[in-house]
Protein backbone atom coordinates (compact mmCIF):
# COMPACT_ATOMS: atom_id res chain seq x y z
CA UNK A 1 0.00 0.00 0.00
CA UNK A 2 2.54 2.38 0.83
CA UNK A 3 4.76 1.26 -2.64
CA UNK A 4 1.86 2.09 -4.40
CA UNK A 5 1.18 5.82 -3.06
CA UNK A 6 4.94 6.80 -3.27
CA UNK A 7 4.39 5.60 -6.81
CA UNK A 8 1.42 7.96 -7.50
CA UNK A 9 3.10 10.42 -5.50
CA UNK A 10 5.87 9.92 -7.65
CA UNK A 11 4.10 9.71 -11.13
CA UNK A 12 2.11 13.37 -9.92
CA UNK A 13 5.08 15.03 -9.18
CA UNK A 14 6.38 14.12 -12.99
CA UNK A 15 3.26 15.36 -14.64
CA UNK A 16 3.53 18.54 -12.52
CA UNK A 17 7.63 18.91 -13.58
CA UNK A 18 6.19 18.07 -17.45
CA UNK A 19 3.40 20.65 -17.02
CA UNK A 20 5.92 23.16 -15.49
CA UNK A 21 8.59 22.76 -18.28
CA UNK A 22 6.25 23.29 -20.73
CA UNK A 23 4.76 26.43 -19.39
CA UNK A 24 8.14 27.88 -18.33
CA UNK A 25 10.50 26.31 -20.84
CA UNK A 26 9.23 25.21 -23.63
CA UNK A 27 9.00 27.60 -26.87
CA UNK A 28 6.04 29.73 -27.30
CA UNK A 29 4.78 29.62 -31.02
CA UNK A 30 4.94 32.71 -33.42
CA UNK A 31 3.75 33.91 -36.46
CA UNK A 32 7.32 35.47 -38.24
CA UNK A 33 7.14 38.40 -40.57
CA UNK A 34 9.67 39.76 -42.79
CA UNK A 35 9.76 43.92 -43.27
CA UNK A 36 8.79 45.26 -46.93
CA UNK A 37 9.84 47.38 -49.66
CA UNK A 38 6.77 49.71 -50.40
CA UNK A 39 4.30 52.80 -50.70
CA UNK A 40 4.05 53.76 -46.71
CA UNK A 41 0.75 56.50 -46.68
CA UNK A 42 -0.74 58.48 -44.03
CA UNK A 43 -4.04 58.76 -44.34
CA UNK A 44 -7.19 60.84 -42.40
CA UNK A 45 -10.25 58.49 -41.90
CA UNK A 46 -13.67 59.92 -42.28
CA UNK A 47 -17.37 58.99 -43.37
CA UNK A 48 -19.73 60.66 -45.26
CA UNK A 49 -22.60 59.64 -48.04
CA UNK A 50 -22.71 59.96 -51.92
CA UNK A 51 -24.86 62.83 -53.35
CA UNK A 52 -24.68 64.77 -56.77
CA UNK A 53 -22.87 68.04 -57.13
CA UNK A 54 -25.93 69.73 -58.34
CA UNK A 55 -29.61 68.81 -56.63
CA UNK A 56 -32.20 70.26 -54.48
CA UNK A 57 -34.86 69.16 -51.92
CA UNK A 58 -38.66 70.12 -52.33
CA UNK A 59 -40.46 70.85 -49.29
CA UNK A 60 -44.18 71.72 -48.49
CA UNK A 61 -44.25 75.71 -47.18
CA UNK A 62 -47.52 74.70 -45.47
CA UNK A 63 -48.77 71.99 -43.97
CA UNK A 64 -51.59 70.73 -46.21
CA UNK A 65 -52.76 67.29 -47.27
CA UNK A 66 -51.50 66.16 -50.50
CA UNK A 67 -54.28 65.68 -53.19
CA UNK A 68 -51.96 65.47 -56.42
CA UNK A 69 -48.53 63.81 -56.88
CA UNK A 70 -47.01 62.85 -60.19
CA UNK A 71 -45.56 59.91 -61.15
CA UNK A 72 -42.28 60.84 -62.21
CA UNK A 73 -39.77 59.01 -60.03
CA UNK A 74 -36.84 58.75 -62.08
CA UNK A 75 -37.56 60.52 -64.76
CA UNK A 76 -36.67 63.92 -66.51
CA UNK A 77 -38.09 67.47 -65.63
CA UNK A 78 -37.46 70.97 -66.70
CA UNK A 79 -37.47 74.12 -63.92
CA UNK A 80 -41.09 74.83 -62.75
CA UNK A 81 -42.75 71.59 -63.58
CA UNK A 82 -45.67 70.71 -61.98
CA UNK A 83 -44.51 67.73 -59.44
CA UNK A 84 -47.37 67.75 -56.99
CA UNK A 85 -50.31 69.82 -55.42
CA UNK A 86 -51.60 70.71 -51.83
CA UNK A 87 -55.36 70.96 -50.37
CA UNK A 88 -55.97 74.97 -51.87
CA UNK A 89 -59.55 75.02 -51.33
CA UNK A 90 -59.46 77.43 -48.17
CA UNK A 91 -57.18 79.65 -49.92
CA UNK A 92 -59.00 79.53 -53.21
CA UNK A 93 -62.40 80.64 -50.91
CA UNK A 94 -60.49 83.46 -48.84
CA UNK A 95 -59.12 84.78 -52.32
CA UNK A 96 -62.63 85.09 -53.82
CA UNK A 97 -63.64 86.91 -50.63
CA UNK A 98 -60.92 89.28 -51.64
CA UNK A 99 -61.75 89.51 -55.19
CA UNK A 100 -65.55 90.06 -54.09
CA UNK A 101 -64.48 93.35 -52.20
CA UNK A 102 -61.68 94.50 -54.45
CA UNK A 103 -65.11 93.87 -56.89
CA UNK A 104 -67.43 96.41 -55.00
CA UNK A 105 -64.54 98.82 -54.00
CA UNK A 106 -63.33 99.63 -57.81
CA UNK A 107 -67.35 100.58 -57.89
CA UNK A 108 -67.57 102.62 -55.13
CA UNK A 109 -64.28 104.27 -56.46
CA UNK A 110 -66.03 104.94 -59.94
CA UNK A 111 -69.23 106.66 -57.72
CA UNK A 112 -67.35 108.72 -55.96
CA UNK A 113 -65.38 109.98 -58.15
CA UNK A 114 -68.08 111.15 -60.19
CA UNK A 115 -69.39 112.61 -56.89
CA UNK A 116 -66.45 114.52 -56.75
CA UNK A 117 -66.28 115.78 -60.38
CA UNK A 118 -70.13 116.97 -59.40
CA UNK A 119 -68.57 118.30 -56.16
CA UNK A 120 -71.15 116.17 -54.46
CA UNK A 121 -68.43 114.62 -52.29
CA UNK A 122 -65.47 115.44 -50.99
CA UNK A 123 -61.90 114.59 -52.22
CA UNK A 124 -60.89 112.85 -48.84
CA UNK A 125 -63.40 110.35 -48.91
CA UNK A 126 -62.48 109.20 -52.79
CA UNK A 127 -58.66 109.01 -51.16
CA UNK A 128 -59.83 106.77 -48.55
CA UNK A 129 -61.83 104.79 -51.01
CA UNK A 130 -58.66 104.52 -53.57
CA UNK A 131 -56.32 103.29 -50.63
CA UNK A 132 -58.76 100.65 -49.61
CA UNK A 133 -58.52 99.67 -53.00
CA UNK A 134 -54.88 99.13 -53.11
CA UNK A 135 -55.18 97.63 -50.01
CA UNK A 136 -57.38 94.72 -51.18
CA UNK A 137 -55.38 94.71 -54.78
CA UNK A 138 -52.18 93.86 -52.12
CA UNK A 139 -53.97 91.35 -49.93
CA UNK A 140 -54.70 89.68 -53.02
CA UNK A 141 -51.69 89.39 -54.82
CA UNK A 142 -50.22 88.21 -51.01
CA UNK A 143 -53.36 85.36 -51.34
CA UNK A 144 -52.68 84.19 -54.65
CA UNK A 145 -48.44 84.03 -54.30
CA UNK A 146 -49.81 81.60 -50.77
CA UNK A 147 -51.91 79.63 -53.71
CA UNK A 148 -48.91 79.46 -55.52
CA UNK A 149 -46.59 77.80 -52.47
CA UNK A 150 -49.02 74.69 -52.67
CA UNK A 151 -48.46 73.99 -55.82
CA UNK A 152 -45.16 71.79 -55.89
CA UNK A 153 -42.71 72.72 -58.70
CA UNK A 154 -39.29 71.73 -59.95
CA UNK A 155 -36.81 73.58 -58.56
CA UNK A 156 -34.15 73.18 -61.17
CA UNK A 157 -33.90 71.18 -64.82
CA UNK A 158 -33.01 67.07 -63.73
CA UNK A 159 -34.12 64.17 -62.52
CA UNK A 160 -36.51 63.46 -59.54
CA UNK A 161 -34.14 61.11 -57.89
CA UNK A 162 -36.83 59.86 -55.13
CA UNK A 163 -40.43 61.02 -54.24
CA UNK A 164 -41.80 60.68 -50.79
CA UNK A 165 -45.17 60.75 -49.35
CA UNK A 166 -48.71 59.37 -50.88
CA UNK A 167 -51.83 61.34 -51.85
CA UNK A 168 -53.96 62.06 -48.67
CA UNK A 169 -51.19 62.36 -46.08
CA UNK A 170 -50.57 65.44 -44.64
CA UNK A 171 -47.10 67.27 -45.68
CA UNK A 172 -45.45 69.33 -43.31
CA UNK A 173 -42.89 71.89 -42.94
CA UNK A 174 -39.70 69.85 -41.14
CA UNK A 175 -36.61 69.45 -43.01
CA UNK A 176 -37.38 65.43 -42.42
CA UNK A 177 -40.35 66.32 -44.75
CA UNK A 178 -38.99 66.66 -48.13
CA UNK A 179 -41.65 65.50 -50.72
CA UNK A 180 -38.97 65.20 -54.37
CA UNK A 181 -34.99 65.23 -54.54
CA UNK A 182 -34.45 66.96 -57.70
CA UNK A 183 -30.99 66.96 -59.40
CA UNK A 184 -28.29 65.54 -61.71
CA UNK A 185 -27.37 61.93 -61.32
CA UNK A 186 -24.06 63.32 -62.67
CA UNK A 187 -21.41 63.87 -61.35
CA UNK A 188 -21.37 62.73 -58.01
CA UNK A 189 -19.43 63.19 -54.94
CA UNK A 190 -18.98 62.16 -51.57
CA UNK A 191 -20.00 65.18 -48.39
CA UNK A 192 -17.80 63.42 -45.54
CA UNK A 193 -17.05 64.49 -41.41
CA UNK A 194 -13.31 64.79 -41.02
CA UNK A 195 -12.96 65.28 -36.90
CA UNK A 196 -11.40 68.79 -36.20
CA UNK A 197 -8.40 67.45 -35.24
CA UNK A 198 -7.72 66.24 -38.54
CA UNK A 199 -8.93 68.87 -40.55
CA UNK A 200 -5.16 70.41 -40.94
CA UNK A 201 -3.78 68.15 -42.35
CA UNK A 202 -6.64 67.55 -45.37
CA UNK A 203 -5.91 69.49 -48.60
CA UNK A 204 -7.65 70.00 -51.85
CA UNK A 205 -6.20 67.62 -54.65
CA UNK A 206 -5.32 65.09 -52.00
CA UNK A 207 -5.97 61.18 -53.51
CA UNK A 208 -9.05 59.27 -51.33
CA UNK A 209 -9.43 55.61 -50.80
CA UNK A 210 -13.09 54.70 -50.24
CA UNK A 211 -14.82 51.90 -48.94
CA UNK A 212 -18.28 51.04 -49.37
CA UNK A 213 -19.78 47.28 -48.20
CA UNK A 214 -21.43 46.67 -51.63
CA UNK A 215 -17.75 46.80 -53.30
CA UNK A 216 -15.82 45.47 -50.60
CA UNK A 217 -13.46 44.00 -53.71
CA UNK A 218 -13.52 47.05 -56.39
CA UNK A 219 -11.07 49.42 -55.35
CA UNK A 220 -12.87 52.93 -55.45
CA UNK A 221 -11.20 55.94 -55.34
CA UNK A 222 -11.97 59.69 -55.09
CA UNK A 223 -9.99 63.44 -54.93
CA UNK A 224 -10.79 66.09 -52.31
CA UNK A 225 -12.68 69.11 -53.96
CA UNK A 226 -13.42 71.30 -51.28
CA UNK A 227 -14.27 71.91 -47.59
CA UNK A 228 -16.27 74.01 -45.76
CA UNK A 229 -14.24 76.70 -43.76
CA UNK A 230 -16.16 76.51 -40.40
CA UNK A 231 -16.72 73.53 -38.34
CA UNK A 232 -19.74 71.80 -36.27
CA UNK A 233 -18.97 72.49 -32.58
CA UNK A 234 -21.67 70.09 -31.64
CA UNK A 235 -20.22 67.66 -33.17
CA UNK A 236 -16.51 68.51 -33.85
CA UNK A 237 -16.43 67.86 -37.38
CA UNK A 238 -15.92 69.74 -40.42
CA UNK A 239 -17.84 68.86 -43.87
CA UNK A 240 -15.18 67.40 -46.79
CA UNK A 241 -16.15 67.26 -50.19
CA UNK A 242 -14.80 64.44 -51.84
CA UNK A 243 -14.82 64.17 -56.08
CA UNK A 244 -15.82 60.68 -57.38
CA UNK A 245 -14.45 59.98 -60.98
CA UNK A 246 -17.60 59.83 -63.71
CA UNK A 247 -17.31 55.88 -63.75
CA UNK A 248 -17.44 55.47 -59.94
CA UNK A 249 -20.03 52.43 -59.48
CA UNK A 250 -21.26 54.19 -56.07
CA UNK A 251 -24.81 55.34 -56.12
CA UNK A 252 -26.95 58.07 -54.26
CA UNK A 253 -27.50 57.80 -51.12
CA UNK A 254 -25.03 54.80 -50.30
CA UNK A 255 -22.88 55.49 -46.86
CA UNK A 256 -18.92 54.77 -47.27
CA UNK A 257 -15.92 55.51 -45.75
CA UNK A 258 -13.10 56.98 -46.54
CA UNK A 259 -9.32 57.37 -46.47
CA UNK A 260 -7.72 60.62 -47.11
CA UNK A 261 -4.04 59.94 -47.96
CA UNK A 262 -2.53 63.14 -46.79
CA UNK A 263 1.18 61.66 -47.18
CA UNK A 264 3.10 58.92 -49.49
CA UNK A 265 6.68 57.82 -49.52
CA UNK A 266 7.83 55.33 -52.02
CA UNK A 267 10.49 52.63 -51.01
CA UNK A 268 9.60 52.64 -47.07
CA UNK A 269 10.65 49.79 -44.90
CA UNK A 270 7.51 48.32 -43.51
CA UNK A 271 6.04 46.37 -40.77
CA UNK A 272 2.33 45.20 -39.42
CA UNK A 273 0.90 47.84 -37.42
CA UNK A 274 0.17 45.07 -34.91
CA UNK A 275 3.75 44.22 -34.60
CA UNK A 276 4.55 46.95 -32.39
CA UNK A 277 4.71 47.52 -28.74
CA UNK A 278 4.58 51.00 -28.35
CA UNK A 279 7.44 52.10 -29.82
CA UNK A 280 9.41 48.80 -30.00
CA UNK A 281 9.83 45.40 -31.81
CA UNK A 282 10.15 41.98 -31.22
CA UNK A 283 13.17 40.63 -33.75
CA UNK A 284 13.56 36.89 -34.05
CA UNK A 285 16.61 36.26 -33.18
CA UNK A 286 17.34 32.43 -33.44
CA UNK A 287 15.48 30.24 -30.84
CA UNK A 288 14.76 33.52 -28.94
CA UNK A 289 12.75 37.33 -28.71
CA UNK A 290 14.70 40.03 -28.54
CA UNK A 291 13.29 43.82 -27.83
CA UNK A 292 14.73 46.06 -29.82
CA UNK A 293 13.85 50.04 -30.00
CA UNK A 294 12.96 51.35 -33.57
CA UNK A 295 12.28 55.33 -34.48
CA UNK A 296 9.06 55.12 -36.56
CA UNK A 297 7.48 57.56 -39.61
CA UNK A 298 4.47 57.58 -41.47
CA UNK A 299 2.31 55.27 -39.29
CA UNK A 300 -1.30 53.86 -41.27
CA UNK A 301 -4.26 51.84 -40.63
CA UNK A 302 -2.09 48.82 -41.54
CA UNK A 303 1.23 49.22 -41.62
CA UNK A 304 3.99 51.43 -40.50
CA UNK A 305 7.60 53.09 -41.44
CA UNK A 306 10.16 52.00 -39.73
CA UNK A 307 13.60 54.82 -39.99
CA UNK A 308 15.98 53.09 -37.78
CA UNK A 309 16.40 49.98 -35.36
CA UNK A 310 15.40 46.98 -38.04
CA UNK A 311 17.40 45.88 -40.13
CA UNK A 312 15.39 44.89 -43.64
CA UNK A 313 16.62 40.89 -43.37
CA UNK A 314 15.54 40.74 -39.74
CA UNK A 315 12.32 38.71 -38.86
CA UNK A 316 9.88 39.71 -36.07
CA UNK A 317 7.11 38.39 -34.37
CA UNK A 318 3.87 39.72 -35.06
CA UNK A 319 1.42 40.43 -33.61
CA UNK A 320 2.94 41.34 -30.91
CA UNK A 321 1.75 39.84 -27.24
CA UNK A 322 1.21 41.16 -23.89
CA UNK A 323 3.16 37.74 -22.76
CA UNK A 324 6.30 38.40 -24.82
CA UNK A 325 9.51 39.46 -23.26
CA UNK A 326 13.02 40.11 -24.11
CA UNK A 327 14.66 36.54 -24.21
CA UNK A 328 11.62 34.69 -24.58
CA UNK A 329 12.03 31.23 -25.86
CA UNK A 330 9.80 31.02 -29.08
CA UNK A 331 9.38 28.45 -32.28
CA UNK A 332 7.95 30.09 -35.55
CA UNK A 333 4.67 28.68 -36.08
CA UNK A 334 4.59 30.10 -40.01
CA UNK A 335 5.83 32.83 -41.92
CA UNK A 336 3.89 35.34 -42.99
CA UNK A 337 4.28 37.45 -46.09
CA UNK A 338 3.27 40.72 -45.57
Amino acid sequence: MRLRNLLIIGLAGLVAAILVWRLVFAPVDVVAVKPQRGTAAEVVYATGTVEPEKWAKVVALSRKRITKLCDCEGKRVTAGDVLGQLDDVEERSALRELEARRVRLEGDVERTRGLVARAAATQTALDQLVTQLAEYEARIAAQEDRISDLVLRAPMDGVVLRKDGEVGEIAGVGVADVLFWVGQPKPLRIVADVNEEDIPRVRTGQNVLIRNEGFKDHPLAGVVGDMTPKGDPATKTFRVYLNLPPETPLQIGMSVEANIVTREKAGALLVPTEALAGDKLFVIAGSHLKLVAVRTGIRGTRAVEILEGLAEGEMIASPAQASFNDGLRVRIKEEAAR
